[in-house]
This record gives structure tokens, sequence and C-alpha cells, in this order.
């Protein structure tokens, strides 16, 4: 989410620890430059001046006063307390759809027109289906006539069966109707996509608050779009009032947002995003975790969400066999292929790149290159026949062979060229740290447990030299280790 929505705001932040770098310490004289920048920014951002305020007084009250803590540079605490108060602003924990383990969850869905609440829809069914829930949905969006279609083409396309009464008909009957269907069913979840409005009238406020009575939903959700910044967090206080909401989903955060909806929702409202939704495929929808987006927002990323994302896409007897292959020295095209595929399962390439520490600097139009850079090897390692995806060797030295390739994806062949020898310089890495983990397990062995817990720590070159020596001084090591136990610069002594 943060690539987009927050990269204005991130860059500010950037900025503002520069104007306390060096000082001994934090004090109302040195801050007042720093916290009228962060002011600057928030507004900027389309956070809501009452909540810029209330944050601003909170960040000097903590950064000057005992709270901070000892042995962080001046710099580093403004940036811990900068960080604590946008956790605290947002919420501080995720919240999850409500219903014990077990139970039956009905999920009724609301929000204007134009919100990308039907997609949403399907996207909370696929994260649900994942987390092993069977789901349901139920298309009550009686007066959009392309809604009950699009829902159902969208529960094809994961799996998720999706009820719905032909010719339309009473939005509160078709509720009704569905929870009744999805309940015989066995469903555990029951997601349940309402008619939404161009703006807020009195009557679908009256029949929202007429299915919510009827079926009695555990958890009430209005999808708001990210890039009405702060003006979304009036429109779950007004829903609020009228209906009743147990939070809100945060769609479009991938588009060209400033971050206040984030930041001025809980606060506003009292009510939490429970979700974002921050792409086009089903797949693009997370938890809304404030301390990861807080991490996020000051450019340290999300290591936490980068390895959960990882886990989803990457099936263990994929990584197993991809191992295999590294270390033993066979990465071809085919791999090369599978890699890919498996990173384009964690989400857009520039998503999952901003999670990164430090990747905050990179702009968008960088990750929109590498994006494209990855389509064009796709395509052409796609193109190549099965001996030539197995024979790379064969691929980098035959030019008819590389002129196909280009002809076929549509490159050029300097194009392609330039593709083989990124492969080639991948392949080599590859190679050598299978020979390093080798050495590393040889050394093991001729040093003892003692010497190895020395050996992890050596650098990539002395392992690297090791290599060449293995086989050549393996007979001299191993009278040394015999004579006097671990052998010198491992870590063992002499005796």
């Amino acid at each position: 989410m943060a690539s987009a929505a927050f990269g204005q705001l991130t860059r500010r932040l950037d900025d503002t620890w520069r104007k306390v770098k060096g000082v001994d310490e934090l004090t109302p004289a040195n801050l007042k430059e720093p916290l009228k920048e962060i002011r600057r920014a928030l507004l900027e951002a389309d956070v809501s001046l009452t909540v810029t305020r209330s944050f601003i007084k909170n960040v000097e009250k903590k950064a000057t006063g005992a709270g901070v803590l000892r042995g962080l540079e001046p710099d580093q605490q403004l940036v811990k307390v900068v960080r604590d108060e946008l956790v605290s602003l947002m919420g501080n924990e995720n919240e999850k759809l409500a219903g014990e383990e077990g139970e039956r969850q009905v999920v009724l869905m609301l929000g204007l027109q134009g919100v990308g609440k039907t997609t949403t829809c399907a996207k909370l069914a696929n994260l649900l289906k994942e987390e092993g829930k069977s789901v349901c949905l139920v298309a009550a969006d009686t007066y959009r006539p392309a809604a009950v279609d699009q829902l159902k083409k969208l529960g094809s396309r994961i799996d998720v069966p999706v009820f719905a009464v032909e010719g339309s008909g009473d939005p509160v009957d078709v509720v009704k109707k569905g929870v009744e269907f999805a309940s015989e069913g066995g469903y555990q979840s029951i997601i349940v996509d309402t008619a939404g409005r161009l703006q807020i009238d009195s009557d679908m406020m009256a029949e929202l608050k007429s299915i919510k009575s009827e079926v009695d939903p555990t958890d009430a959700m209005l999808v708001v779009d990210a890039m009405t910044g702060q003006e979304s967090a009036n429109l779950v206080k007004t829903f609020d009032d009228e209906i009743g909401l147990t939070g809100a989903i945060l769609s479009k955060a991938d588009g060209d947002s400033r971050g206040g909806a984030a930041l001025s929702m809980k606060a506003v409202t009292g009510k939490p995003i429970k979700f974002v939704s921050n792409g086009e495929k089903m797949g693009d929808i997370e938890p809304f975790y404030p301390d990861r987006m807080a991490s996020r927002i000051l450019g340290m990323g999300d290591v936490l969400t980068l390895v959960e994302k990882a886990e989803d896409a990457f099936k263990e007897e994929e990584v197993e066999r991809l191992q295999n292959r590294i270390m033993s020295a066979k990465f071809d095209f085919n791999d090369f292929l599978e890699q890919m595929n498996m990173m384009n399962r964690m989400g857009a390439l520039g998503q999952t790149m901003r999670m990164i520490p430090g990747m905050n600097q990179v702009t968008d139009r960088q990750m929109m290159e590498a994006e494209r850079s990855m389509t064009k090897i796709k395509e052409m390692v796609e193109v190549m026949t099965e001996e030539e995806r197995e024979d790379p060797d064969m691929v980098a030295v035959k030019p008819e062979v590389q002129k196909r390739i280009a002809e076929a994806s549509g490159n050029d062949i300097e194009t392609v060229q330039a593709m083989i020898n990124q492969f080639m310089g991948v392949r080599k890495q590859m190679q050598n740290l299978s020979q390093i983990m080798s050495a590393k397990e040889d050394l093991a062995n001729l040093v003892g447990e003692d010497g190895l817990q020395n050996i992890k720590g050596l650098p990539s070159q002395q392992l690297q030299g090791a290599v060449g020596r293995k086989v050549a001084k393996g007979k001299v090591l191993r009278k040394k280790v015999k004579a006097s136990g671990p052998a010198r610069g491992f870590g063992g002594k002499k005796n």
C-alpha cells in the first residue's frame, strides 16, 4: 500500500529527520522546524487538521520527555516517537472479522458506487478461502445491471459459489434467501454484496438498515476509496451513525492517493480499517496492521508481511526442488522462469519491493521499469524450445538461436543477449553459492562442531579460497585435526 498512497509523505518525513541530525538532544527549540515539516507533510497527505494538531502535540511532548530510549541518536529518537504515534493513530493492532472460530460469519459489504465494492467482496472471499474457510457470496446489488454478472464471474475465478436471484428482486428478500441458502449449505463465511449509490440518500440508508436488521450480520464493513483522503473518514462516520459499522476496507490503496484515509479513519470515527486492497488481482488484499503500515510510511519496510507473502506464494516442494537444482549447479532457464513465477505470485513487484527496508528511495518509475523488464524476460524464456531452456550454454553461443528468440518474443537481438548475460551472471552466483556451501560442510567436518560456529561468520572470499584448496589440503588438515584438535583460525585452541 505504501508505494503510491504514502510515497510523498515518506519522502517528506525523510527530509525531516535530517533537520535534527547532529544535535545533542531534542529540545523544544530544535524540534520547532521538524515538527512544522511533519505538520505540513500530514496536511499534504490529506490528514484532517484536528488529527494533525493532536498528533504534533503528542510527538512534541514525547520527543522531549523522559520516555525516549537511551542510546538512540536524536534523529532516531524522533523517528521512534513518530512511528509510535502513527501506530497509535491507526489503531495499534489489527482487528479481525468478528465471530468465534468455527462460528458462522455474515459480512455485509457496503459502499458508494465506484469504490470497487464488488471486486473487494471477491477478494475478501478469496482471502477467507485461503485461510481454510468455506465461503459463499450473495449478489444483492439488484440495481446496477452488470453487478450480479460481475460477481458471478469473479466467484468463478476464485471457485466460490455465488447466490443470485434471476431477474433481480427486492434486495432485502435476496439477502434473506442468500443467507438461508449459504447456511443450509454449511458455508462458514457469507459475504453479501449490497447495492451502492452515487451518493448517500435516505432510500439507500433505509434499505441497508432493513437488510442489516433482517440478517443480523457479524460484520458491517464499508468499502472506501483510498483516493478520497480524509473525506473517506467522514463517509465512515456517516454510515456508522446511520447503520452501525464494525470497520472499513480501504480499496484502491495502490492508486495516486495521499494516505489521509488510513491515517484519519480510526481517530475520526473510532472504527478500524480491517483490510487494505491494493491491486487488480484477487490476491491483492491483506489485513491492515497499523505497526507494519507505520514502518512502511517511515521507509523501514515491512518484513513480516513480505515473509507471509513468500510463505503463501512459495510451495515447500518448489523451494526444495529449486534449492537442489542450485546446489547441484544445474540451474537452467526452466528454473529461472519458475523463480519469476513464484515471485509473481507474491503480487506486483513494486508493492513487494516496497516491503524491503531501505527500498522507499526507489521511485515508482524505477519500479515500473523493473516490472517491464521482468515481463520481457519471461516473454523471451517462454518462446524458447524445451531444449534451449535446458541448455543455456548452447543459447549463449548460437546467434541463430538468439535471433529466433528475438523475433518470436518481439524484442531486438541486443535485448535477448542482455537477458542471456543477466541469466549467466545469476547462474554463476548460484554455482559459487553451491561451492561455498559445499566447502562449509567439508570444513565443518574437518574442524568439528566448535569450529563450525566460526565458519558461519567467515567472509565469502575466504570460503571461496577454501573451495580451491579443500581437496588438495584435506589430508593435511585432517592430520592436524587428529594431532592437535580443531585447527587454528576456526576458534580452536591448540592442545
